[in-house]
């Protein structure tokens, strides 16, 4: 049995017009390029880590496959600008022209990664070919203030960064009953990793979201992905993304929770398969 070995990614870092230094990863196709390019955005408190299985499988089949960490996560700084649903947006513009995206990219956001998909989709600047939404809202993204205050705690970035505690915390509220150890043990390292500062502003920046009007005009093909026993984002919400864009079909994910990526790569791989596949 032979295996072929991916080639090394190449790494750059983009500063956008308000000074943050975002980290971007290319990862070229295996064999001869078949697909399509695909940017993939992770959520709050992640980091291109996230993407690992899916973004392996995705050059499988021949995707050239782009990552990078949103501002303030991973190896990206924050910039003068306040964080923001329609900053998210910019940025991912950014990176789109800094990676020299063709017009049929497929853009692929979790959770806050698919708020910041959908602010650019609904940007005038936007030149896409497809979407793949996972675990995301369009709407009704007030997080109280009790949470918010958590996310910045000491406390709590104490609890986190202990290993057993830490993979109780977030497994209750993030994963399905069916997630394996290895995916619990990478959410609770990427969130330990985020500074408490970025967790608070980014989980209070969708605040009165609601994009559910402009995506009425966004018409390119889209799946919209919801884990079952999703506790941060319910699976309604996912649903009301699929309604509001024109192009787009729901699927919910019997057993998972909100942590697509992890969770069910393969659900992921097969929707960018299928919007790829489909006509904008």
């Amino acid at each position: 049995m032979t295996t072929t070995a991916a080639p090394p990614a190449t790494e750059s870092a983009l500063v956008t017009d308000d000074g943050a230094r975002l980290a971007v990863s290319v990862l070229a196709p295996l064999g001869a390029p078949s697909g399509r390019t695909v940017v993939l955005a992770h959520g709050w408190a992640a980091a291109r880590r996230v993407w690992g299985t899916v973004a392996d499988r995705l050059i499988r089949e021949g995707h050239r496959v782009v990552l990078y960490d949103l501002r303030g996560h991973g190896a990206s700084t924050s910039g003068r600008e306040p964080f923001s649903v329609p900053r998210l947006g910019a940025d991912l513009g950014a990176v789109l022209e800094h990676v020299g995206a063709p017009g049929d990219t497929v853009v692929v956001g979790h959770s806050g990664g698919g708020f910041a998909a959908m602010a650019y989709a609904v940007s005038p600047a936007a030149r896409l070919g497809a979407l793949v939404l996972l675990g995301t809202a369009a709407h009704d993204q007030d997080t109280p203030d009790s949470e918010v205050k958590m996310m910045g705690s000491a406390l709590f970035s104490w609890a986190v960064g202990r290993p057993a505690l830490g993979r109780l915390l977030l497994g209750q509220n993030m994963l399905g009953k069916r997630a394996d150890a290895r995916a619990g043990e990478v959410n609770r390292q990427m969130f330990a990793a985020a500074s408490p500062q970025v967790r608070a502003e980014a989980f209070a920046s969708s605040r009165g979201m609601d994009l559910r009007e402009e995506l009425a005009r966004v018409r390119v093909p889209a799946v919209v992905l919801a884990g079952s026993a999703d506790k941060v984002i319910a699976p309604a919400l996912g649903r009301a993304v699929a309604k509001a864009l024109p192009g787009a079909r729901f699927e919910e994910i019997e057993g998972a929770g909100h942590m697509l990526p992890l969770e069910a790569p393969d659900a992921v791989v097969r929707a960018v398969g299928e919007v790829a596949g489909r006509p904008g």
